[in-house]
């Protein structure tokens, strides 16, 4: 069985990653959703080990200082993180890993686990995003004008991402995701068994021997 492969998803808010990676995990096989590690606590409908790991602050620290956390941040003094452990084990079943995290994550990961391919999902122009953020009408304008000026700020990161993903249409930027995924796989790097196995079995056809 062959190694699943870890894949990164960032974007701006208002992409549209969300919906790509729950339609993707709904209509693809073998793929499983990285859960994080979280300090806050459960929120009603939330349990352990589905939305979240739940664990104290002591517990994330000691994950922190031991190394069990592909990344972590802290936000409103609660920490976020992917456990090792669990990334891991998945990858090791063949299960291809998706995790959805903002750009300081990502890049936190490719440092760790180079072999994991970096996606950054948007949308066909800043124009369009702005236009998705209005129409979705939960939010004010306030709030809007801060996630674009966000978006601006996470623009300048892009090129450090493996590939980029333009969600035009949900259904086209899906199929793509997958494939990219799929493509992966055949890497000549992700094969090096396989390319030594034939290697060795050519050498019997070498002229002169």
């Amino acid at each position: 069985m062959s190694k699943g492969i870890l894949t990164v998803v960032s974007g701006f808010s208002g992409a549209g990653k969300g919906t790509v990676m729950k339609r993707l995990l709904e209509s693809k096989g073998n793929y499983a959703l990285s859960i994080s590690v979280t300090t806050r606590e459960p929120r009603k409908g939330e349990a352990d080990g589905r939305e979240y790991f739940f664990r104290t602050k002591e517990e994330v620290e000691k994950m922190i200082r031991e190394d069990q956390l592909l990344e972590y941040a802290k936000y409103v003094d609660h920490y976020y993180g992917t456990p090792r452990k669990y990334v891991e084990d998945k990858l090791a079943e063949g299960k291809d890993v998706i995790l959805e995290i903002e750009i300081q994550g990502a890049l936190q990961i490719k440092k760790k686990v180079p072999e994991a391919v970096l996606v950054f999902i948007t949308p066909p122009s800043m124009e369009e995003l702005k236009r998705r953020l209005t129409e979705r009408g939960t939010e004010s304008r306030e709030v809007i004008d801060s996630r674009l000026a966000r978006a601006s700020e996470e623009a300048e990161s892009i090129d450090k991402y493996d590939y980029i993903l333009v969600n035009d249409k949900v259904d086209d930027c899906v199929e793509t995701l997958h494939h990219l995924i799929s493509s992966e796989h055949l890497r000549s790097q992700r094969n090096m068994d396989f390319i030594c196995k034939i290697q060795d079995e050519s050498r019997i056809f070498k002229k002169g021997e």
